[in-house]
C-alpha cells in the first residue's frame, strides 16, 4: 500500500494547480455544507424553543378543593403532550405580581392575595397540541379560565404562529439541500475531470504496466487514493473554515438571540456537534471520491 500512496503523492506534485483547484472547489462545497447543517440544526432548536416556550395557565375557581387540584395536576403530568406542570398558589401569584410591578410600589400595596386565583401552569411539548389541550382543560369543572404567558394573539393565532415557524424551517432546509446538491454536483464533475486528466497523462505509463503484468488493482489504487486525498483535504479546508468562522461569530450570535439555543452552549457540546458534521462529511467525501474515480477509470477503459 505504501507504494500506492507514494505514487498518488507523486501525481499530485506533478500537477499542483489541478490538485489545488479540486481541493478549493471541494472545500467550498463542504464549507457550505457545514454552515447549512448548522443552520438546519439552529432552526430546529429555535422551532422547538418557540413550540415549548408558551405556558398555558389554567386559572382555578376559589371553590376548587385540594384533592380536585391534585387530580387535575396528575392528569396533566401524565399527559404525553405536556412537558412540565406547576401549581401556583394565591400567595405565589401575588409574589409574581409584586415582582412584575416592583417599579411602582403603590400598585403592590393596593392588592391582596384573595384577588389572585390559584392556577396550574404547564408547557407543551409541541405548540400544535395547544388548541386540543386548552379545550380539554376548559371542560374541567374547577377551571374558570385558560390563558397564555406568551403573547401569541390568542388561541385562534396559535396554529398560525407554529405554521409560520415550520414554514421558515422547511424553506431553509429545502434551500440548503438544493444549494448543497448544486455544489456537490459541481465538485463531483471537477473531481471527475481532474482524475480523467490524470488518467490521460498516464496513458503510456498504464500501457507499460499492463505489458509487464500489473494487476488492475495496482493501476487503479493510486488513482483512488489520489481522489480520496483531494476529498479529505477539501473536507478539512471547508470544515475548519466553517468552524473558525462560527467560533468567531458565536459571542455575537449568543448575545443577539439570548436564551434561544441557536448553537450549543459550552465548548464540549459545540465540538461534539461539529464532530458529527465532520464524520458525515468524511463519509460523503470518500463516497464522492471513489464513485468519481471509478467512473473516470471506466470511461477511460471504454475509450481505449
Amino acid at each position: 500500500m505504501n507504494i500506492h500512496f507514494k505514487t498518488a503523492f507523486d501525481y499530485i506534485r506533478r500537477s499542483p494547480f489541478q490538485a489545488l483547484a479540486a481541493v478549493l472547489v471541494l472545500g467550498l462545497t463542504f464549507f457550505a455544507s457545514t454552515i447549512l447543517a448548522l443552520l438546519v440544526y439552529s432552526s430546529s432548536q429555535v422551532l422547538n424553543y418557540f413550540e415549548t416556550r408558551p405556558q398555558v395557565i389554567a386559572f382555578l375557581k376559589d371553590s376548587a378543593k385540594a384533592d380536585e387540584i391534585a387530580v387535575l395536576q396528575n392528569s396533566l403530568t401524565n399527559d404525553p403532550k405536556v412537558k412540565e406542570v406547576k401549581y401556583v398558589t394565591k400567595e405565589e401569584a401575588l409574589g409574581i405580581y409584586k415582582k412584575a410591578t416592583s417599579g411602582n410600589p403603590l400598585l403592590s400595596e393596593l392588592v391582596n392575595p384573595s384577588i389572585f386565583p390559584a392556577s396550574l401552569e404547564f408547557s407543551l411539548r409541541n405548540l400544535s397540541f395547544a388548541n386540543q389541550l386548552v379545550e380539554q382543560v376548559k371542560k374541567e369543572p374547577i377551571v374558570s379560565e385558560v390563558g397564555f404567558t406568551a403573547s401569541l394573539g390568542g388561541e385562534t393565532k396559535l396554529e398560525d404562529v407554529i405554521s409560520r415557524l415550520r414554514r421558515v424551517t422547511w424553506y431553509l432546509r429545502l434551500g440548503g439541500i438544493a444549494l448543497v446538491a448544486v455544489l456537490g454536483t459541481t465538485s463531483f464533475f471537477v473531481l471527475l475531470v481532474v482524475i480523467g486528466m490524470r488518467i490521460s497523462t498516464r496513458k503510456s505509463e498504464v500501457e507499460i504496466l499492463n505489458l509487464i503484468g500489473a494487476t488492475p488493482s495496482f493501476i487503479r489504487n493510486p488513482i483512488l487514493i489520489e481522489s480520496a486525498l483531494y476529498s479529505l483535504a477539501g473536507v478539512l479546508v471547508g470544515w475548519t473554515t466553517a468552524l473558525v468562522s462560527v467560533l468567531y461569530l458565536a459571542p455575537s450570535i449568543v448575545s443577539y438571540f439570548g436564551d434561544i439555543p441557536t448553537i450549543p452552549k459550552g465548548i464540549p457540546n459545540f465540538l461534539s456537534l461539529f464532530g458529527i458534521f465532520l464524520a458525515g462529511e468524511i463519509i460523503i467525501a470518500l463516497t464522492l471520491a471513489f464513485v468519481g474515480s471509478l467512473l473516470a477509470i471506466s470511461r477511460a477503459r471504454r475509450e481505449k
